[in-house]
C-alpha cells in the first residue's frame, strides 16, 4: 500500500536513529563513548536492536529487511529543487543508511541504489505460493528463504537459500534477475526452477528464455525451454545440459523427491537440502554408490534411516556427530 506521510510517525526517530549509529559505528573516527552511548540506546527498547538489525542489512545491500513476511514500501517524493551536488564514493552507503530521510531516499531511487518496495519469505515445513509488487508469483519449497527488490532499472530476487519455482511478468523494459549463490539468472518474463544448496546452483527452465551467469562470467548462456544450467563457486562459466526428465526437478511442488539413479555423490545434495544436518560420504568409493525411489520431502529424514536396508552401506558417526555413509565392502572373489 503506497501512502503519503501526513502526520510523523514515533516509529521514525527510532529508524532514524538506527541509521545514524550505522554510519557512526562504521565510521573510523567513531569514539569509545559512542560504542557505550550506543550500548544504552539498544538496551532502553527492543525495537531500538531489532531497527538497527534491519538497518544494518540495508546498509550491507544484503538482505534488506527483518528475518519475517512483512513488506515495506517507499515512495519516491517528488523532485526537489534543482541543486548541485558532490558526491564520493561514500554517498552511496550513506544513503541506503539514510532510507528515512526523504531526500537521501529519493536520490537513491534515482541512482538505483535503493528499491521502493521489498518483500521477504520464508518456508519452512510447507510449499507456499507467494505473489511478488509486480505481479509475479513463486512457489517456494520447504527451508526455503528469499527477498524481491524493486528498483527502478530492474527487478530483483535474492535466494538465499532453497529452492523456487518463478512465473515472471512479462516487462521488456525492466528485467527480473534472480541472484543465487555465485552467479544470476536474467528474465523479462518466463517461467523457470531455481534449486541452491550451499554453493551449488542449478537452474531448469520450463517455459520462455533465461540468461544464466555465473561471477566468473559476465556474457552469460541463453537457455531454452528443457535445458539446465549448474555453477558453483570457482566455475567461470555455467555448465549446460539437455534435459528429458527435467520434470524430476519440479516434483517438489507434489511434494515428492525424486531419484533417478543417482550416485551418491550427486543424490547426497539433493537429500541433505532437506536435513537438519548434512549427510556425508565416508570415501569416493561410497560416492559411487547409485541411489534410485521416489520420497515424500517431508520424510526425508526417515530415508537416512532405511538407506542401510536398501543400499550396500553402513551409518556410523564423525567426532562433531555428523552421520556418515559407509560402503560395505563385497567378498573377494573366490578362486
Amino acid at each position: 500500500m503506497n501512502q503519503d506521510r501526513l502526520n510523523p510517525n514515533p516509529d521514525d526517530a527510532i529508524t532514524e536513529a538506527a541509521a545514524h549509529w550505522c554510519m557512526r559505528l562504521h565510521a573510523d573516527d567513531c569514539t569509545v563513548a559512542e560504542h557505550e552511548a550506543f550500548a544504552r540506546w539498544l538496551a532502553a527498547d527492543k525495537r531500538h536492536g531489532d531497527e538497527y538489525q534491519a538497518m544494518l542489512e540495508i546498509w550491507q545491500t544484503a538482505d534488506l529487511l527483518p528475518r519475517n513476511a512483512t513488506v515495506i514500501e517507499f515512495n519516491p517524493p517528488a523532485r526537489p529543487a534543482a541543486r548541485r551536488w558532490h558526491w564520493r564514493p561514500m554517498a552511496s552507503a550513506a544513503a541506503l543508511a539514510l532510507l528515512a530521510l526523504p531526500l537521501a531516499g529519493w536520490i537513491g531511487w534515482e541512482q538505483g541504489w535503493l528499491p521502493n518496495h521489498y518483500q521477504h519469505f520464508e518456508a519452512s515445513d510447507r510449499v507456499q505460493t507467494v505473489q511478488l509488487s509486480d505481479g509475479s508469483s513463486v512457489e517456494l519449497n520447504l527451508n526455503t528463504e528469499l527477498t524481491y527488490l524493486n528498483y527502478k532499472d530492474q527487478r530483483q530476487v535474492r535466494l538465499k537459500r532453497g529452492e523456487a519455482f518463478f512465473k515472471v511478468q512479462h516487462d521488456s523494459e525492466h528485467p527480473f534477475i534472480v541472484r543465487a549463490g555465485h552467479g544470476q539468472v536474467r528474465v523479462t518474463g518466463t517461467q523457470f526452477n531455481v534449486w541452491k544448496y550451499q554453493d551449488q546452483v542449478k537452474v531448469t527452465l520450463v517455459q520462455g528464455s533465461v540468461l544464466v551467469s555465473s561471477d566468473g562470467n559476465s556474457g552469460g548462456y541463453r537457455l531454452g525451454p528443457g535445458m539446465q544450467a549448474s555453477y558453483r563457486l570457482g566455475d567461470f562459466e555455467p555448465h549446460l545440459a539437455e534435459s528429458d526428465d527435467y520434470a524430476n526437478s519440479l516434483a517438489w511442488r507434489s511434494g515428492k523427491l525424486v531419484l533417478d539413479n543417482l550416485s551418491l555423490d550427486q543424490a547426497l545434495p539433493v537429500i541433505n537440502r532437506y536435513l537438519d544436518a548434512p549427510l556425508l560420504l565416508a570415501d569416493a568409493s561410497t560416492g559411487r554408490i547409485r541411489i534410485s525411489g521416489i520420497y515424500n520431502t517431508r520424510e526425508v529424514a526417515r530415508l537416512v534411516d532405511n538407506l542401510p536396508k536398501v543400499l550396500p552401506l553402513y551409518l556410523t558417526r564423525s567426532k562433531d556427530g555428523s552421520t556418515v555413509l559407509n560402503r560395505i565392502s563385497p567378498p573377494p572373489i573366490k578362486d
